[in-house]
């Protein structure tokens, strides 16, 4: 199950490169993997139908007792076939609606096959956690899928919307998650569904996932993202919002039912819920005009149907329930797709332009109709097989026949909602069959044209699916029967099937198709009285209101607290560090504390020049010269370590220290070299007030907590510790790469995350630019109409981009000499870091000041000549080599970021230790390298450039 869900990952990383080269035929190509998740879980329907459960599980963090578990029963099982069916005719249609020229394809392909694995992966989840991390996947990807279109403002509004409302519940259904398992013991769905835990803290943990679950199903008050998500192109509608998202509340609430069907307020809130969503839903649904909006509104409506069918925690209404999200998926996803043709071929969804369509094309107009009778309840569709029973349940509740929880008041309550919600959806129906097919008299034939096979396809065998379901009835009560079973049995077990005979469950369905024929007759006149009744603020006003304050709110807030001066900023930060961790140290001086000024004679003298560095630092009025003072504290800092026997750690913050040196002076180039010289006022004595404490304060808390230490420290166990679990003997690179490579994953991410920041924030144009290489280009200078023979043999080749009295023969020379001897010497760092020191953080500094000797020798343009690479594209690599290294482990059963030894012996060449670790390390290594090179052409030769354009305006030279 796990490879099924990563084969989608895997399609949607290469969808891109498939749509660029195949066009919109790649959606063809990528329907594959879907459809084969299809075959696969068809393939184990005898399994399912026998009451088994197939189950995988893989070790995750065994630290913490995280597991990738997966568990496929009845529901699951349907639901898989669900998503992974109707998926992959949905990408197959794909390929029919979009042209080749549509914006975006290739981005747009990616995240469709992406959402449908992350939507199989939620459905087969068998743990809570597990579940939450597929549950939050798909809604970021249909927030890309909604705002496919970054042009349009309706897709990104929509988009954002959706965002918003469906992550709200996430986090309150997270909560929930959280409560549940600690309570319980355990995140295991099987677990906790097989042994239930009960009390307080579980009831609020169950009611904080159906608010998740009501977000996602778009129940009322939430239901407004819905219809406002139809911004997106109709195969997301057609998928997202019938057939997969917006039904992982409802399977949430199925998936729960079982054992929390009776926990106080589930049904108080879900029926009530339901019953309010299905009726607004149905009414709104009879005032649109848009065919789109149509079915968007009655998707809603019958939503709220099945949660309130799928809360009620009987069996009859377990197997109605689980037949109505199946028949639902069925023919809300064919009419959808219908929608797309009709609004390609007629260029309008206005229902009050469309006419004759159903006669220009017969076959699609079948469809739509099949369809529509299975969501109108007409027998012998699905729909119909579903709705009878739903009645049947109703009834059994309503008399308390099914022993349910709920009164029977509040059962007939239902039921005559559910009725009234019923005839709605059949009046509905009927103006969407008539609206999108009839010949109207007074409009002009809409010409659809001829549509393909492979256009019509999808609908039609979707809407043929619906009437085959509804055939097999007893075929598909079977199927399902495992998961009705698990739900108490009143004695009466109902069955699906076409015909019960003349009972009540099929006087009510010819009720509300009468009512529904009775609303659609009348529908002029009942326009007239919807239009007259009053209209109360809506949830879309609510939520805009909402947006509105929050954001007043957030402007007020930012303007108190954000006030855009550094000296504020810093002032609060160090004055909480002096009131809280002050006081700490303040009450407890008194104890004893055991001070060592040094343990020889050169670390006093090393802490002595730090301190003079300090000092001077402070009194320094050039810019320049407090910079390297402010190095050499660093610089001294290394030495310490040095004397205190830790040569890794000095080499990094030696290599750190340079490579602050560089970036400050690459800064101060375009600073006033002085800094200000007005005289002393309160503002900076109390600056200086501050800094004293603040140093006061870290050297009393660094003093007591050295001297606090009553247990044998942890580093006393580390290098036995490195040896056995991570085969090495570097101890700070293995911490790095195998003890805390979480963090270490976490802190790359967060590089990559802040070099992007920098290269947006100080020059826009940095990493989306041309890298030019020397022999491409043409130089100006402002000074002189000189430049080199471009054939001419040079020690390197940028320099003869400079002016003649910038450039020095001397460094040229050396930077020829030292730069292979320094690539070269940072792979040695990098490869042997395990046992040395190095590691892939200290290499990719050193091959970083490589390319800054390079730059200092030559220029922007001897960077490019000497890094003809994006610095994007560097980062992103070793990202992904640093998580590929560590998912690898998963493939050969182990655990993830899970280190290997190998042991070889090469003949000539000896023994050879080897760690799988180090492929961790050079992502690290990658990683690092992109990010200076990425601070080079931001702060340098961005900087550079501006440089020059001024040089050009002064001198008058034209570009």
């Amino acid at each position: 199950m796990l490879l099924l869900v990563l084969a989608h990952f895997v399609a949607a990383a290469v969808a891109p490169a498939l749509v660029a080269r195949l066009g919109r035929r790649a959606f063809m190509a990528v329907a594959l993997v879907p459809l084969a998740a299809f075959v696969w879980t068809l393939a184990r329907t005898p399994t399912v139908v026998d009451s088994g459960v197939v189950m995988e599980s893989i070790s995750w963090v065994p630290a913490l007792g995280l597991e990738l578990a997966f568990a496929m029963g009845t529901l699951q099982w349907a639901m898989a076939l669900v998503v992974a069916g109707v998926g992959a005719l949905v990408l197959f249609y794909c390929a029919s609606y979009f042209s080749d020229d549509e914006p975006g394809l290739g981005a747009f392909a990616g995240t469709f096959v992406a959402f449908a694995g992350a939507m199989l992966g939620l459905v087969l989840a068998d743990d809570l956690l597990v579940l939450y991390v597929f549950w939050e996947l798909t809604t970021v990807f249909s927030y890309l899928l909604i705002g496919h279109d970054p042009t349009s403002r309706a897709s990104r509004t929509a988009g954002m919307q959706a965002l918003i409302v469906t992550t709200f519940g996430g986090l309150a259904m997270l909560v929930g998650i959280l409560l549940l398992g600690v309570e319980s013991g355990t995140f295991r769905i099987s677990e906790l569904l097989a042994d239930p835990p009960t009390g307080t803290v579980v009831t609020v943990g169950v009611l904080l996932l159906l608010v998740g679950a009501i977000s996602k199903s778009a129940l009322f008050p939430f239901h407004f993202w819905l219809p406002g998500a139809m911004a997106a192109p109709t195969p997301v509608s057609a998928y997202l919002h019938a057939a997969a998202m917006v039904k992982a509340g409802v399977y949430l609430v199925a998936l729960l039912a079982p054992a929390f069907a009776g926990t106080a307020g589930w049904h108080e809130l879900l029926l009530t819920l339901g019953v309010v969503t299905m009726l607004l839903g149905g009414w709104r649904a009879l005032r649109q005009l848009d065919i789109k909006l149509l079915l968007a509104y009655g998707t809603v409506s019958q939503l709220g149907f099945l949660l309130v069918i799928t809360s009620l925690g009987t069996r009859t209404a377990a197997l109605a329930g689980l037949a109505m999200v199946v028949a639902h998926a069925l023919f809300k996803s064919s009419l959808f797709l219908v929608v797309g043709i009709v609004d390609r071929r007629a260029g309008t969804r206005d229902l009050r332009k469309l006419s004759g369509v159903g006669r220009s094309a017969p076959v699609l107009a079948g469809a739509a109709f099949l369809a529509g009778a299975s969501m109108a309840g007409l027998p012998p569709l699905a729909g119909f097989v579903a709705k009878e029973s739903v009645y049947a349940a109703l009834l059994g509740v309503s008399s308390n026949g099914d022993r349910s929880d709920v009164a029977p008041l509040a059962g007939w309550i239902v039921l005559i909602g559910v009725l009234l919600g019923s005839a709605l959806t059949a009046a509905y129906t009927a103006r969407f069959l008539w609206g999108t097919f009839a010949t109207k008299r007074d409009t002009a034939p809409s010409d659809v044209g001829r549509i393909s096979v492979g256009f019509m396809a999808a609908p039609v065998l979707l809407a043929a699916s619906s009437l085959v379901v509804g055939l097999l009835a007893r075929a598909e009560d079977v199927a399902l029967s495992p998961y009705a079973d698990l739900f108490p049995d009143a004695g009466e077990r109902e069955h699906l099937a076409l015909w019960h005979g003349f009972e009540l469950p099929l006087l009510l369905s010819l009720l509300s198709l009468a009512l529904g024929a009775l609303l659609f007759s009348r529908r002029e006149g009942f326009a007239l009285l919807q239009a007259a009744l009053p209209h109360p603020r809506s949830a879309e006003d609510g939520y805009r209101w909402l947006m509105r304050r929050i954001d007043r709110a957030a402007v007020e807030v930012t303007g108190f607290t954000q006030r855009g001066s550094v000296g504020i900023y810093l002032a609060v930060i160090l004055g909480v560090v002096v009131l809280v961790p002050g006081t700490a140290v303040l009450l407890a001086l008194p104890g004893r504390v055991d001070v060592v000024l040094w343990d020889a004679p050169g670390q006093a003298v090393v802490g002595a020049v730090v301190i003079v560095s300090a000092i001077l630092t402070t009194r320094a009025r050039r810019r320049l010269k407090a910079v390297v003072l402010v190095g050499v504290t660093g610089y001294g800092t290394a030495m310490l370590f040095v004397l205190h026997g830790a040569p890794d750690l000095a080499l990094t913050q030696v290599l750190v220290e340079t490579v602050s040196l560089v970036v400050f002076v690459l800064v101060i180039r375009r600073l006033p070299e002085y800094f200000t010289d007005r005289p002393l006022s309160r503002r900076r004595y109390a600056r200086m007030a501050m800094g004293a404490l603040v140093a006061s304060v870290v050297t009393g808390v660094m003093l007591l907590s050295a001297g606090a230490r009553r247990a044998t420290p942890v580093s006393a166990e580390f290098p036995a510790e490195a040896v056995a679990y991570g085969g090495g003997r570097n101890i700070v690179n293995i911490t790095l790469v195998d003890i805390r490579a979480w963090d270490t994953m976490g802190e790359i991410a967060v590089l990559v995350a802040a070099a992007t920041g920098v290269a947006s924030l100080v020059f826009i144009a940095s990493r989306t630019q041309t890298i030019r290489r020397v022999q491409d280009i043409t130089v100006t200078t402002p000074r002189a109409q000189f430049v080199d023979n471009p054939g001419r043999r040079t020690w390197l080749p940028g320099p003869r981009t400079l002016a003649p009295d910038r450039r020095s023969i001397v460094f040229e020379v050396i930077t020829r000499l030292i730069f292979h001897t320094i690539v070269v010497f940072s792979i040695y760092l990098l490869f042997t870091g395990h046992n040395h020191p190095g590691g892939g953080f200290a290499a990719g500094l050193v091959t970083g000041l490589a390319l800054v000797v390079r730059y200092l020798a030559g220029g922007r343009y001897e960077l490019d000549e000497a890094a003809p690479v994006d610095a994007g594209v560097l980062m992103g690599t070793g990202l992904f080599v640093a998580t590929g290294s560590g998912l690898a482990p998963l493939a050969f059963g182990g655990v993830v970021l899970q280190s290997a030894i190998i042991d070889l012996h090469v003949p000539v060449v000896g023994d050879i230790h080897f760690v799988t670790s180090t492929f961790f390390d050079v992502g690290v290594y990658l990683v690092v390298v992109g990010l200076l090179l990425d601070l080079l052409r931001s702060l340098g030769s961005g900087i550079d450039r501006h440089i020059v354009r001024e040089e050009r305006e002064q001198a008058g030279v034209t570009p």
